[in-house]
């Protein structure tokens, strides 16, 4: 996932319950599928910025570091000022971009 265009909302908004209702025919199914969701995103963020902060993994002790440092501060910053995984996972619902199925019941 690119997260440099996500969309979503970075502040907090009131949510109308009647979307999730009509999206996946009761709220506390939306919000277990958004719960999910939202985990998988935060796992996909967590395993890119490990992935680039790999690369100041050497420890040197010289004025290179410094400008690394910055590097990775900016990187932080950037990550940080990234909607939560929550809202991203909202707006995909929103969107219709998030793809999910109910489990058959299996009667005996």
């Amino acid at each position: 996932m690119d997260f440099k265009k996500v969309t979503a909302a970075s502040n907090t908004q009131t949510r109308d319950l009647d979307l999730f209702e009509e999206k996946c025919g009761n709220v506390y199914v939306a919000i277990n599928i958004l719960a999910k969701r939202a985990d998988q995103i935060a796992i996909e963020i967590k395993e890119e910025l490990n992935r680039t902060l790999e690369q100041f993994g050497n420890q040197q002790d010289n004025l290179e570091e410094i400008f690394e440092n910055r590097e990775q501060i900016e990187i932080s910053k950037f990550y940080e000022r990234l909607p939560k995984p929550t809202a991203i996972a909202i707006k995909e619902l929103e969107d219709d971009k998030l793809y999910f199925r109910k489990a058959e019941k299996i009667e005996d």
